[in-house]
């Protein structure tokens, strides 16, 4: 495609705003920022990689120094808000009953109607992210008699945290807890705890500071050993008292399969209450107040922001997981689908489109501003082996283009014609009515063709259903890590599309640098629209629309300038996507045609809005949540699948090369293009959707030529 200048045309476009839009920047800005937060409250909620998810971590052993012996020997409740901690122990033949790491929406529901079915009451120490999500749950607990006790919010060793994760912990907890029942709870206990003597240091300076903001801890001295699911009868047997001492048993209510939990206890309380056990509560167990008080307006109200919140990001997290699973699924398909294409359309390139086609062709070059490289492309097209005229339209050049033309003293067969700027389809129309034979080929002023590329392009059209060819386009400077990355997308993106869409027969473009037409074509649709900035595709899906079939010439090679820096890229980009989107719009009607026209509409134009629209909007996207992965997740699984999607794209370069004559060199490059020039692409994306969508119009940019189009030695005067 070519990158020229347009004459603004208000009364057929309307007016072009002044100021650039930045209002959609700020909106994705904060989207990503929202998203980032959404993603480090889920992953905090949901644990870091690592962190232990069962009681084993309570068998792990430190330096206990600093425990009083009061406590190490004393009741399993402890005190430390005086500086002499107190401690207390439930009464003879009593058993205050705990449950830990819920509230769990399958088996605490279970766990209560055993509860009511024997008419006693529990302690449940929760787990905040886990009242977050199941509020009813807690309240319901509380609603059947029961006691709710904190727990932390995330699960995580209170002896291995800060002082101040360990009171973010709490206090989330707690408006966890009052968001959802509007009470607040003074017990606590600690995840991985077990027994009274089982406390180290760091475990003693976690039970201290929770004293000093307001909590009980809760140690158990009974431990039904549940959560390593040993079965029911010996579940049984681990909470059964040897004496008639009391006892805080410890049972689970969640975090993971407590089936033999329910089971176990349904047996245990009937068969304890036979032997003189009085079930209670922790409070009731030790002879203490309720530690359930009303919670304060301001705590409530947050709790319930709290809770709002973590379910939005528990919402956004599954939508967005949903909408990853099914944008791997179609990728994976994707690049089987282009593979099995390609190969398909190598094999039939070798079967001939029917006799040779020798008759002349016009090859027009619209040109504005191209006196870097108008030599180089016009003497390529000398050097043809194809019978050509060549009708340069200069198209109000500043720069002297038609001046050089002119005096070098070309052929007769070459004319230049002079016009005021009017834009690039206004050029290619001009040189439509001056070309004087059927086969037109429409070349960029900045391409350089192969001797053999015209002939190549025009073979097709000797099936009359062919109304244009696409040609092969390559970068030729390849220099420099840009070059490489866009010389890895001609070959690999553009040409394994196109072989896909010739086969399916929707070619939704034929690029400006190198293609084909039949001229009864062109002026069947009305010639070349300026209605688009993407002038190419909009012809092509005239053409197609129109009855014509669209076909890829691989062995029609070009050479083109590619942008060398990225702002140069950018504005290139822009606007090729701008305007096929503008393109898309206008032949929406194709959706629901037949035939050829249909094709394009559900094949064509269905593909590019899949895959150059819609899964381009979610990059930013997968970039968060790959980070997210490496982070919370585990990043041995994230590299994993990384490197399976990096492979997949080289074994899809390296064939892609392989049918190009490519030498793949340069796919070395291909890990680096994931980190800069992947991102800039699906921001050039963002940035067209967001502009069409807010009907702003985009002006022509063109783009700055550097000469590195060489002319060929063969014709080098």
């Amino acid at each position: 495609m070519s990158r020229r200048r347009r004459r603004r045309t208000p009364s057929r476009h309307g007016s072009v705003r002044a100021v650039p839009l930045r209002t959609h920047w700020l909106l994705l800005t904060v989207t990503v920022l929202t998203l980032v937060a959404a993603l480090l409250i889920q992953g905090y909620t949901q644990h870091l990689y690592g962190t232990a998810n069962d009681d084993e971590a309570a068998l792990s052993k430190g330096p206990h120094a600093t425990v009083p012996s009061a406590v190490t020997d004393g009741g399993p409740v402890i005190d430390t808000a005086t500086a002499q901690p107190r401690t207390a122990t439930p009464g003879a033949n009593t058993i205050a009953l705990t449950f830990d790491d819920g509230p769990d929406p399958r088996w605490t529901p279970q766990i209560l109607d055993v509860l009511r079915r024997h008419h006693v009451h529990a302690t449940f120490f929760v787990i905040g992210d886990q009242v977050a999500a199941n509020p009813g749950l807690a309240r319901q607990i509380l609603a059947d008699g029961n006691q709710l006790g904190i727990h932390t919010f995330s699960h995580p060793n209170l002896g291995s945290l800060p002082a101040w994760q360990r009171t973010l912990e709490l206090r989330e907890a707690q408006l966890a807890v009052a968001g959802a029942t509007g009470q607040t709870s003074s017990l606590l206990r600690p995840p991985y705890s077990s027994s009274n003597d089982a406390l180290t240091d760091r475990d003693w300076q976690a039970v201290q500071q929770a004293g000093q903001e307001g909590y009980l801890t809760v140690l158990t001295t009974q431990d039904s050993e549940d959560w390593r699911r040993p079965g029911v009868d010996r579940i049984v047997a681990n909470a059964t008292p040897a004496g008639h001492r009391g006892q805080i048993l410890l049972m689970h209510d969640a975090g993971g399969d407590r089936s033999q939990s329910v089971a176990a206890l349904d047996r245990l309380l009937p068969q304890l209450q036979g032997a003189g056990f009085h079930f209670a509560t922790v409070s009731d167990a030790v002879g203490l107040p309720s530690p359930m008080r009303p919670a304060k307006a301001w705590d409530h109200w947050q709790g319930l922001a709290l809770i709002a919140v973590l379910w939005s990001s528990n919402w956004v997290l599954k939508i967005i997981g949903w909408l990853l699973y099914a944008a791997g699924a179609l990728s994976v398909l994707r690049a089987a689908a282009v593979l099995v294409a390609a190969r398909r359309h190598k094999r039939l390139a070798d079967v001939p489109w029917g006799p040779p086609v020798t008759q002349p062709v016009s090859v027009i070059v619209p040109a504005y501003n191209e006196s870097a490289g108008i030599e180089a492309a016009v003497r390529s097209l000398l050097a043809s082996d194809h019978p050509v005229e060549i009708i340069v339209v200069d198209d109000g050049s500043t720069d002297g283009t038609a001046d050089l033309l002119e005096s070098l003293r070309l052929p007769p067969w070459v004319r230049v014609i002079r016009q005021q700027n009017a834009g690039k389809p206004a050029a290619l129309n001009t040189g439509i009515a001056a070309a004087t034979c059927e086969l037109l080929v429409m070349v960029d002023g900045d391409t350089v063709f192969e001797p053999d590329a015209v002939r190549m392009l025009v073979q097709p059209f000797a099936d009359p259903r062919v109304g244009a060819v696409s040609g092969n386009a390559k970068v030729v400077n390849r220099g420099g890590l840009l070059g490489r990355w866009q010389h890895i997308e001609y070959v690999v993106g553009f040409n394994l599309d196109r072989r896909l869409f010739d086969l399916a027969q929707c070619m939704p473009t034929v690029p400006g640098a190198v293609g084909g037409f039949r001229r009864s074509a062109l002026l069947g649709v009305g010639g070349v629209s300026e209605e688009t900035l993407a002038e190419d595709t909009d012809l092509t899906m005239a053409l197609c629309r129109a009855g014509w079939r669209v076909v890829y010439e691989e062995r029609a090679m070009a050479w083109t300038e590619a942008p060398a820096t990225l702002g140069a890229l950018w504005k290139q980009r822009y606007r090729w996507c701008y305007g096929t989107l503008q393109a898309m719009w206008k032949h929406r009607g194709a959706l629901v045609q037949r035939g050829p026209a249909g094709r394009l509409g559900r094949r064509g134009l269905g593909y590019l809005m899949l895959f150059q629209v819609l899964l381009p909007l979610l990059a930013p996207v997968v970039d968060v949540l790959a980070v997210y992965g490496l982070v919370f997740l585990d990043p041995v699984r994230i590299l994993g699948l990384w490197g399976a999607f990096l492979l997949l794209q080289l074994l899809m370069g390296w064939y892609a090369f392989r049918l190009d004559d490519e030498r793949p060199g340069a796919l070395w490059t291909l890990p680096l293009q994931q980190f800069v020039y992947r991102q800039l692409m699906y921001l050039v994306v963002i940035q067209s959707v967001c502009t069409a969508l807010a009907g702003t119009r985009l002006r022509w940019q063109r783009m700055e030529r550097y000469g590195s189009l060489n002319v060929p030695e063969s014709v080098r005067a």
